[in-house]
């Protein structure tokens, strides 16, 4: 039986401070004097990215265009399946725009490598990856991000717009989903 961990691995308020970070980090590093067009990875990525284009709209970054793309590699699954399924593509065209490809999680690296991959193909100024989460004991493939929020364990997590079977995305935290054997 499926049951959440007691404790938050990731309080709002740690979440918050994080993307705060992030946000900082991120304009630091490409800076505001360009705009950006985000590129979201559905679904778990849509609370985070709305809470991460706020702040670097705070901090005066210009946000063109947002875009989603929906690939899923886990089903109903707590374990990554190799096999990605792109069900929907962007709406518009990236060809000399600066990207900023944003997704929930970066676990095997699979789903991250072949959007990036997909997109490069279009042409882009630039590509940068921001992740919420970091799962690195798990990476399959010779990627990371350019930015991520927190590094984790080999724990499955839900919360904050991550989900188990479309589940526990409306949760303001992170907490651990656990299988708890039945006695």
């Amino acid at each position: 039986m499926l049951t959440l961990r007691s404790e938050p691995l990731f309080t709002e308020i740690r979440i918050r401070e994080r993307v705060d970070q992030l946000a900082e980090r991120i304009l630091q590093d490409i800076g505001g004097d360009k705009p950006l067009v985000a590129v979201g990875i559905l679904r778990g990525c849509y609370v985070f990215m709305a809470d991460l284009l706020r702040e670097l709209a705070k901090r005066g970054a210009a946000i063109n265009e947002q875009d989603f793309l929906i690939a899923s590699s886990y089903g109903d699954e707590t374990e990554s399946t190799k096999k990605i399924k792109i069900e929907r593509d962007l709406l518009m065209d990236i060809k000399d725009q600066r990207v900023l490809l944003i997704d929930d999680i970066i676990d095997t690296g699979h789903t991250l490598k072949l959007i990036r991959e997909l997109l490069l193909k279009r042409n882009p100024e630039m590509i940068k990856t921001v992740t919420l989460l970091d799962k690195p004991e798990r990476r399959e493939v010779d990627l990371n991000a350019d930015y991520s929020g927190f590094t984790i364990p080999n724990v499955f997590v839900v919360g904050y717009g991550l989900d188990y079977a479309q589940k526990y995305r409306e949760l303001p935290y992170i907490t651990v989903l656990e299988d708890q054997a039945e006695g």
